[in-house]
């Protein structure tokens, strides 16, 4: 070959790739034909010298740049070939060129993210380990429609843009490379520059499935998954059972303060697995909630506030640390549910807002996109492809996570256009209304997706408003969600209890309303960490009275809700009755535990767990009004309520006094002519209580009593629950 100095007049590819402007690098970069022979060129910013292949065959440098072009005959340089070259510290470097390999996305997935509909976005977008044509590296690919040059920078170019410019794949918006030679662990981010107004965003990876450890925020490749899951039982029995008439009791748990090594130091996932199974079998809870683990860069957020929708926080360990967690719950009998949050997304710069230079997820009118509450915004989604970044999120919790579940925070705020608005901030849909159409959509399309590709799996709405058919197939019009948390009896029940038992009388109908809409909707019962925080006190303060009767409504509190119509949730701590409101800096108040009235109520919440799962009567027609019948709901002025619930022939009686008076020879209306056991009374010594009761069980009588033709002559302890089955 006889090889000279290449002088060339710069064109405008050139010069785009110099500054950083170039949105087709693969046409100024790479292999070319020449005529007789091909032309090979490559940009070096910092390179004193390159060379080619492994006969390092020499190159020249573009006067004046850091091009660096051989020519030649392609025969001795064929393939991926390898790129070498020394720095000014003469440090050899050495790469396959990742400008020889052709694109690596197929039109049919970029067809379907551009449809909203690749419920497996999250194994093309993002970073990958792949093997192309014999060699090892990371293919990286990100959408960012109104970019002029999306450029990979990390760890391995020094962060230069300049380096490696991406493939625009056309009008789909999204860029991709392939880099041979990265390997899992390293760190990078997207350097985006908008052809509008010429700015430049460093972007964390949205598909990233992993992070840096806060409060850095650049993402990682991970290694290729290799976990060999355990749970096989489990998964299969999850398909098969009737979630509807089985028990669910949830225990709602953030990670970062149920328990901690240190002050600082957090807990492995691994670890938290162990302990928390070792913790919560003995008090009978069937599932375990978990306030998010997304990837979030700020603890004050308690996760709700998301970066990473497919990444469990680098926080408590590696991915495969976390799937180890749901594996050992699932073998151990906990179905696990994740908080879900897609109804809004942070301003950090690093995360998904302006994320191309323009509202490309979220919407460019504040009205529209932006929660002033929250400080944060809302996303687009009448837009395709921010619809599909949510559903393939939801999916791959499900699918690569074996989750069970995915609570879905916020909805009212999705539904409403005017959502706490003033008057005029807000814009009304096309039929000038205040629904928010697209995410109504949104939210029906999600459950089809995830009841139809997950069987068994439940998606549960946080829903505080009357929106009908919450928890309705979306065929009659419903939104399809499996359950919506009862906002309206948790605050109604709270309400009432929190009052002077003197004033309760005044107030009995905060109790008995609920029973007019108890079966519209599958309800969940939530004591969450929504009511032990901001003030609010713990669950514990929020009783009125000295110690004894605040311990004795709380006991009280719990029972009326384990043996109330719909599933169960209490938030971590309440289970012992901790006193201090909850803080996400540091663990619960463990030591409580050493003292005896503490202690009672933890024993409480597992015989109640014991008595829900281990009776039909008080699960099975939890959403269906077969399983529930007043036997007296008007004794506001002693503050007595009775009721009995129900499975097909077995039944069990309910009677709760909500005074601290005893009431003796307190007679309410039966079913039979029988002997009933007391099977629970929360007065037991056992759990801190008096120990008032009826010496295991009683009589009815053929006395007609609240139109019925038996009766039974009972003591009520104060303050206290009690359950009769027919023996």
């Amino acid at each position: 070959m006889n090889m000279k100095k290449a002088k060339i007049m710069l064109d405008d590819g050139l010069l785009r790739i110099i500054e950083a402007r170039q949105h087709d690098p693969f046409s100024v970069l790479g292999r070319f034909d020449a005529g007789q022979q091909d032309r090979v060129r490559v940009y070096i910013p910092g390179a004193a010298s390159v060379q080619m292949g492994e006969n390092n065959l020499p190159t020249g440098r573009i006067e004046g740049t850091d091009f660096f072009e051989w020519l030649g005959d392609g025969k001795q340089l064929q393939g991926h070939y390898q790129v070498n070259w020394r720095d000014s510290n003469d440090t050899r470097h050495t790469y396959i060129d990742p400008y020889t390999f052709s694109p690596q996305l197929s039109d049919f997935d970029l067809h379907l993210f551009g449809e909203g509909k690749h419920w497996c976005i999250y194994k093309h977008l993002g970073s990958h380990v792949r093997e192309v044509d014999g060699h090892t590296g990371v293919l990286f690919a990100t959408w960012a429609p109104n970019a002029e040059r999306v450029s990979l920078v990390g760890d391995f170019n020094q962060w230069d843009g300049r380096v490696l410019p991406m493939r625009s794949r056309g009008t789909s918006g999204v860029w991709e490379l392939f880099v041979p030679g990265i390997k899992p662990g390293c760190v990078y981010k997207y350097e985006i520059r908008n052809r509008e107004n010429e700015s430049i965003q460093l972007k964390a990876d949205p598909y990233a499935q992993q992070f840096e450890i806060r409060p850095r925020t650049a993402s990682r490749v991970i290694r290729c998954n290799e976990y060999i899951w355990q749970d096989q039982p489990w998964m299969q029995q999850r398909s098969e059972v009737d979630w509807l008439h089985s028990p669910m009791s949830v225990f709602e748990v953030h990670l970062g303060s149920w328990q901690r090594e240190s002050e600082y130091d957090f807990l492995n996932y691994r670890v938290l697995a162990h302990r928390l199974v070792d913790y919560l079998k003995p008090l009978g809870f069937t599932h375990i909630e978990l306030m998010p683990i997304t990837e979030h860069p700020l603890d004050d957020s308690w996760g709700y506030q998301t970066t990473g929708y497919y990444a469990p926080t680098s926080r408590f360990g590696e991915p495969d640390d976390f799937r180890y967690f749901i594996d050992y719950c699932h073998q151990h009998g906990f179905g696990i549910i994740l908080d879900w949050v897609p109804a809004h997304f942070p301003k950090d710069g690093h995360g998904l807002a302006r994320f191309d230079g323009s509202a490309l997820y979220e919407h460019e009118d504040p009205r529209r996109g932006e929660h002033r509450d929250w400080g944060t915004l809302i996303y687009n989604y009448g837009r395709n492809e921010v619809r599909n970044l949510l559903l393939g999120s939801a999916n791959f919790w499900l699918e690569e996570f074996h989750i069970d579940g995915l609570r879905v925070d916020a909805v009212a705020s999705m539904l409403y256009l005017d959502y706490s608005r003033e008057e005029n901030d807000w814009v009304p849909n096309i039929y000038g209304g205040n629904e928010n159409l697209e995410a109504i959509d949104f939210l029906r399309e999600l459950n089809i997706v995830t009841h139809t590709e997950h069987p068994g799996t439940m998606v549960i709405a946080e829903e505080s408003t009357s929106w009908p058919q919450v928890t309705r197939p979306t065929w009659v019009g419903g939104l399809g969600f499996s359950m919506k948390w009862n906002m309206g009896w948790m605050h109604d029940t709270l309400q009432y209890m929190s009052k002077d038992p003197i004033y309760r009388q005044y107030q009995h109908d905060q109790l008995t309303f609920g029973l007019l809409y108890a079966f519209t909707e599958n309800f969940l019962l939530p004591f969450s960490h929504d009511e032990v925080v901001h003030g609010k006190g713990s669950m514990l303060n929020k009783m009125p009275g000295d110690e004894w009767q605040r311990f004795s409504n709380l006991r009280l509190l719990y029972s009326y809700m384990f043996t109330y119509p719909g599933k169960k949730l209490l938030f971590m701590g309440t289970e012992f009755g901790q006193g201090s409101e909850w803080n996400h800096n540091r663990g619960l108040d463990w030591y409580v535990l050493d003292y005896a009235l503490h202690q009672g109520v933890q024993h409480l919440v597992a015989d109640l767990n014991k008595l829900y799962t281990g009776i039909p009567a008080l699960h099975k027609f939890d959403f269906d009004a077969a399983g529930f019948e007043w036997i007296d709901c008007h004794d506001s002025a002693q503050s007595v309520l009775s009721y009995i619930r129900r499975a097909e022939d077995e039944y069990v009686i309910v009677i709760l006094n909500f005074t601290p008076t005893p009431r003796k020879h307190y007679r309410i209306g039966v079913p039979e002519l029988a002997y009933y056991q007391e099977i629970f009374n929360s007065d037991s010594d056992y759990y801190g209580g008096s120990n008032m009761g009826n010496a295991g069980g009683l009589q009815s009588e053929a006395k007609p009593w609240m139109d019925r033709k038996y009766s039974v002559n009972i003591t009520l302890p104060p303050l206290s629950a009690v359950v009769l089955k027919k023996a």
